[in-house]
């Protein structure tokens, strides 16, 4: 269905600019925007390779488990249902974590991983559970202590001072995570009470 957004939009601005007679404008903004997206592109990628070596040291060196055990007390309080020491409790730990030092793209497989773990014991494939709902939230409104790549973002396109926003990623992640996990909870709890009530 997106694709399909996307053709109409490019269609009719396509369209648009034709009528209005700046369709070589278009065309060359077109050409200077596919340029500046290698570009940028490029420019992140050194920043996200030397992120990911980072992250794969602290996973090679226990560090990721480590963290991962810190926070298994949260994680429980999240995941009740979850058993302590089942690979799906493993898998969002490590999940968290990857959120939490903002490497977005190394906990999306992470998340993945997580998410076949948890519905290994779904037992309506067809259907989230309340923890698989969780894990979505959770990813969608992760605290980040280092955003890592919206700092490199900003280092791409030249800010003097990169990591400033830090201070506001940890406020406005906080908030979020809270507020969501709260109203996730909240509805998970009253579906519950409901299906007993059937």
């Amino acid at each position: 269905m997106i694709g399909y957004i996307w053709a109409f939009m490019i269609l009719s601005s396509l369209v648009v600019s034709v009528f209005e007679g700046k369709a070589e404008a278009t065309v060359n903004a077109a050409f200077a925007g596919a340029n500046q997206a290698v570009e940028t592109v490029v420019g992140f990628l050194g920043v996200m390779c030397m992120w990911m070596g980072l992250m794969k040291i602290a996973e090679m060196s226990g560090l990721i488990s480590i963290f991962s055990r810190f926070i298994s007390p949260v994680t429980r309080m999240i995941f009740p249902r979850i058993k302590k020491d089942s690979p799906a409790q493993k898998a969002i730990s490590m999940n968290i974590v990857a959120n939490i030092l903002g490497l977005g793209n190394a906990a999306t497989p992470l998340g993945i991983n997580a998410m076949e773990r948890l519905n290994e014991s779904n037992p309506d494939k067809k259907t989230a559970t309340n923890e698989m709902c969780m894990l979505v939230v959770l990813n969608t409104a992760s605290i980040q202590l280092i955003p890592s790549t919206l700092i490199a973002l900003r280092s791409t396109f030249g800010s003097q001072n990169p990591s400033e926003i830090i201070l506001p990623v940890w406020i406005s992640s906080v908030i979020t995570a809270i507020i969501a996990v709260s109203v996730t909870a909240y509805f998970g709890r009253k579906q519950n009470v409901i299906k007993k009530r059937k």
